[in-house]
C-alpha cells in the first residue's frame, strides 16, 4: 500500500500484520508497532470488568514468543484483558515504550513497564528515531 503524507509526492511503503482481536503489527516509516497485545490461547477466557468475561474463538496469528525483535513500541487502547492479556505482559519486555490511556498507564508502570506513558484525549504524540 502506498500513501502520501500531507499531500507530499513522497511514498513510503508499509504493512499491517493482524494477529486478531485488535492485535496487529504496524510497520511503516522505519517504525514497528504493536497494537493491543491479547496472544490468549483459543478457549482461554479473560475477564472485562463488572462480571463480564470473554472467550478467544480462534488462536492468534502468532505467538507472543514471535513478535519482531525490533517492536519500537505498543499503542494499548484501553486496559481490559482482551486487549492486554496475562501472555502479552510475560512476553513484552519492560522497557518497551506503552502508548496509552491516562488511567492504564499508571498501573502498567506498577506492573513493571516504567516507559508507559498516558495520552490525553485527543492529544497525539510524535514518534521519532
Amino acid at each position: 500500500m502506498a500513501m502520501a503524507e500531507h499531500g507530499a509526492a513522497e511514498v513510503r511503503e508499509g504493512s499491517l500484520t493482524f494477529i486478531g482481536n485488535a492485535t496487529t503489527i504496524i510497520r511503516y516509516g522505519g517504525f514497528t508497532l504493536l497494537t493491543d497485545p491479547n496472544f490468549l490461547h483459543q478457549g482461554d477466557r479473560v475477564h472485562l470488568g463488572y462480571g463480564l468475561t470473554s472467550r478467544r474463538l480462534k488462536p492468534p496469528a502468532v505467538s507472543a514468543r514471535d513478535l519482531p525483535a525490533d517492536l519500537d513500541g505498543v499503542v494499548l487502547s484501553h486496559l481490559h484483558g482482551d486487549h492486554w492479556d496475562k501472555v502479552a505482559e510475560r512476553h513484552l519486555w519492560p522497557e518497551v515504550p506503552i502508548l496509552t490511556t491516562g488511567a492504564a498507564a499508571p498501573s502498567l508502570r506498577e506492573r513493571g513497564f516504567r516507559e508507559a506513558q498516558g495520552i490525553p484525549l485527543w492529544q497525539s504524540r510524535r514518534l521519532s528515531k
